[in-house]
């Protein structure tokens, strides 16, 4: 039977996360992080976030076929943590990958604008969802690839699978699925900041998909752990950054 139960994970917050929120806040025009994204860890609430996903996970592991994840580091560990000893088979697809932003990498919505004030500007004239930065990738050229693990999600075996990425696949994921427009997403994304080691819920009734829950971050409530927020990035809904190409998922 194809995937009818879909779980979406946001991995934990990152060094990143934090390291890009401070440059925002202190008014720098880099982000400064001296290491590959693909590299990036988890940050100490990070790895907290992840045993509290841990303690959701185990009592899903049952109604869960398998488990996939992005090959970026931070969303491995997010994966690692919460299954513990768990022997599960994990499959790591390059499609997971998050968005890649080619000139505009670890630069702030300030460094954006003073550095290259012409993508600026392009951006605005493009539009959040087709604008690709020199070297990186448009939101559309993302969902291009997630349409294509779709596929193969939906032609492996099993009724329900988990996967752990980043905020702009589960955001896009979720849209793919519901068939949100270009504008339907824009006002979706904005409005709905994917957290940090949130939990997606996405079901198929036979006729549609439905979605019992976006972002949901209660088991990480309920085992103490921070819910961690990052202002000043346009992927966690602040219109006040709105044109920024920054992104927090690093």
């Amino acid at each position: 039977m194809p995937v009818k139960t879909l779980w979406l994970v946001r991995h934990g917050e990152s060094v990143g996360n934090v390291a890009a929120t401070r440059a925002e806040r202190e008014g720098l025009e880099r982000i400064p992080l001296d290491i590959r994204d693909s590299d990036v860890p988890l940050s100490p609430s990070g790895r907290d976030q992840a045993a509290a996903l841990g303690e959701w996970l185990a009592e899903q592991r049952a109604g869960i076929g398998t488990y996939w994840v992005s090959p970026y580091l931070r969303a491995r560990e997010t994966l690692a943590i919460a299954l513990g000893d768990d022997p599960a088979v994990v499959l790591v697809d390059e499609r997971l990958r998050d968005r890649e932003l080619g000139i505009l990498d670890l630069l702030t919505t300030r460094g954006v604008a003073r550095l290259h004030p012409e993508e600026a500007e392009r951006r605005r004239h493009l539009g959040k969802f087709y604008h690709r930065p020199p070297g990186g990738e448009s939101w559309a050229d993302v969902a291009l690839r997630l349409r294509s693990f779709l596929g193969d999600l939906f032609a492996g075996p099993g009724e329900s699978a988990l996967i752990v990425a980043h905020d702009a696949v589960v955001t896009l994921i979720a849209s793919l699925l519901r068939s949100l427009q270009e504008q339907e997403l824009l006002e979706f994304a904005a409005a709905n900041p994917v957290l940090n080691a949130s939990v997606t819920h996405l079901e198929f009734t036979g006729e549609s998909w439905e979605m019992p829950a976006f972002s949901d971050v209660r088991h990480l409530r309920e085992e103490g752990a921070a819910v961690t927020v990052h202002p000043g990035t346009p992927e966690v809904g602040d219109p006040q950054a709105a044109d920024a190409e920054q992104d927090p998922a690093r």
